[in-house]
């Protein structure tokens, strides 16, 4: 993990633990009800990210509460679903830890608490969206709860890229911009064979170092590709940034992992 970046952990959650999350989020998806104003497209290609999150007091209000956001060109012109709504969620976020039971006793278990249709991810590092001070305190933990597989989107990484800093911040743009949130720096274009696949099977958990450079390409194949991720900082003698995105609120303010 501290050479390369990221550490590959095989059948770290059982079988019936992923089933229990897949399950319980097609009972959410079920009883879905989207505003269509609120129905947003997730990216993260920086002009899309402005676009569609950036200017979207739905996103930007999304870290206490359980919302969902949306593959590119699954809505028509007047937002409503084009497919089945249950192929055509991207990404639900950003309290299922808090507030859902299933998801909140993965997160809080005590192996975590020890030190198909789906659009590409484009290279990034994690810590431009979730900055502290100082780095290096953010961990990301990417659980598959189908087999991830070079053809249906596994992520990719750079080994050894969390050793340089961070390229870009995504920033609260100051009141009275067009967006809420904007970048500061830019990120570079990297060379797509410094990429490594990282297959796993279900189960499987990968730690990401919030410096780490990773992507997933586009699902090419009839299988979907799910996957419960969440991210933990260190708080001792850490400052998590009051220009993130994501700010912890009264009504939810961030939890302990071992409380």
């Amino acid at each position: 993990f501290h050479k390369d970046g990221f550490l590959v952990l095989e059948r770290f959650f059982t079988a019936e633990e992923c089933d229990s999350m897949r399950n319980q989020i097609q009972r959410i998806v079920a009883e879905m009800e989207v505003p269509p104003h609120c129905r947003t497209e997730f990216s993260t290609k920086e002009q899309e990210q402005l676009q569609e999150q950036g200017s979207s007091d739905y996103f930007l209000t999304s870290g206490d509460k359980i919302r969902f956001f949306f593959e590119k060109g699954v809505l028509d012109e007047r937002g409503n679903f084009r497919i089945p709504k249950e192929k055509s969620v991207s990404k639900i976020g950003h309290a299922l830890h808090a507030y859902d039971p299933v998801f909140k006793q993965i997160t809080h278990s005590s192996k975590v608490q020890q030190p198909g249709i789906g659009g590409e991810v484009t290279p990034h590092q994690d810590a431009t969206f979730l900055h502290t001070e100082p780095l290096g305190r953010i961990l990301g933990f990417w659980i598959a709860l189908e087999d991830a597989t070079r053809e249906n989107g596994c992520l990719w990484f750079i080994p050894g890229s969390h050793t340089s800093g961070i390229n870009r911040r995504m920033v609260r743009a100051a009141p009275g911009s067009s967006t809420c949130v904007e970048f500061v720096g830019s990120e570079p274009a990297y060379d797509n064979s410094q990429f490594i696949p990282l297959p796993i099977s279900k189960g499987g958990l990968i730690l990401i170092h919030g410096e780490v450079v990773h992507k997933s390409e586009l699902n090419s194949s009839e299988s979907s590709r799910h996957a419960f991720t969440f991210h933990v900082m260190e708080a001792k003698d850490t400052s998590w940034s009051k220009e993130n995105w994501l700010q912890p609120t009264p009504e939810l303010p961030f939890p302990s992992l071992y409380t």
